[in-house]
């Protein structure tokens, strides 16, 4: 099973807007929006500000499917150093989005949750049922907790105004394009940005956060976009859905992956002093499957190989 595929009947001549649609994951949503004939109106941070409800309205004007994936989001380090901002600003932009798709009579709105919603200790697969039950992992909890709400929203404004709207809740994701900030970065972009330059240099190491032992589950960006327009077209609750490939990995054996693929020959040393994050990380995508006919394709290490040339093209 290959995973079901948008259907263009669906898409063509829809009046769509994304928030965020220049960001990481905005970029290739929007790309196969208009491949299957769409008409998007891209949002950005600099043209109207989320936090604000009148530009909020008219960022959304006009639109009869919202994408909201415009956020505040960073690594761990970016987390630890920026908590207020992380809740607040991705509270308030999910709030005013939701009230503006319903002021102006959006007919569908589609906005980014993330698996950092997820309890530190949740039971692994993670399970939507479960969701709720415990606080996320200290240093993503704004980022979490803000998340969450998006879910809240969803059924609220369902409920209340008969907004139809879902929240997936998203894996990790990493794809050419991705941040490769070492400060601010995801695992897999700091990875391969460390493996790389240190090939490069030749270097006889390579310094990484933590133990190396925790798990996460990684999807491609380009998965996750076509999720979302599964998402659109065929998801008609406010439950929660988890968008991921239901495989953990090993934060070690993916730098081991990572190494080979950059072509660095020496040591990995793992800095233990340095916070690991939540312990295990990976979802039951049972239910993705069954409702909106999403399966993961893109293989792992094929899509690691790519984030590696994207790093690699910007740098040459």
């Amino acid at each position: 099973m290959s995973g079901a595929r948008p259907e263009e009947g669906f898409w063509s001549g829809r009046e769509v807007t994304v928030t965020g649609g220049a960001g990481f994951l905005g970029r290739p949503t929007v790309g196969m929006l208009e491949e299957l004939g769409a008409s998007v109106r891209v949002v950005r941070s600099a043209d109207h500000d989320l936090r604000d409800a009148d530009a909020s309205r008219a960022a959304l004007r006009g639109a009869e499917t919202v994408i909201h994936l415009a956020a505040r989001v960073g690594g761990i380090g970016y987390n630890r150093r920026n908590p207020a901002p992380l809740a607040h600003d991705n509270v308030v932009m999910g709030a005013n989005v939701f009230e503006a798709c319903r002021e102006l009579g959006v007919q569908k709105l589609v906005a980014a949750c993330s698996v950092c919603a997820y309890p530190n200790h949740a039971r692994v697969p993670f399970r939507e049922a479960e969701i709720w039950d415990g606080f996320p992992e200290p240093s993503n909890a704004p980022y979490g907790v803000a998340k969450r709400l998006l879910l809240v929203l969803s059924d609220s404004y369902r409920r209340q105004y008969g907004l139809d709207s879902n929240a997936p809740v998203i894996a990790n994701l990493y794809g050419p394009g991705d941040n490769f900030d070492l400060e601010d970065s995801h695992v897999i972009a700091a990875l391969v940005r460390k493996y790389v330059e240190a090939a490069e240099r030749g270097e006889e190491r390579v310094v990484l956060w933590g133990t190396g032992e925790p798990t996460r589950e990684f999807l491609h960006v380009d998965d996750a976009a076509r999720a979302l327009l599964l998402a659109c077209e065929r998801c008609d609750s406010s439950e929660p859905i988890n968008i991921g490939t239901g495989t953990e990995t090993r934060i070690r054996d993916l730098a081991e992956i990572i190494s080979r693929l950059a072509g660095f020959e020496g040591e990995t040393v793992w800095d233990a002093s340095r916070p690991d994050g939540q312990p295990r990380r990976y979802l039951d995508v049972s239910r993705a499957r069954e409702r909106i006919g999403f399966k993961a394709r893109v293989p792992l290490e094929e899509g690691l190989r790519q984030t590696v040339e994207s790093f690699r093209a910007t740098v040459a």
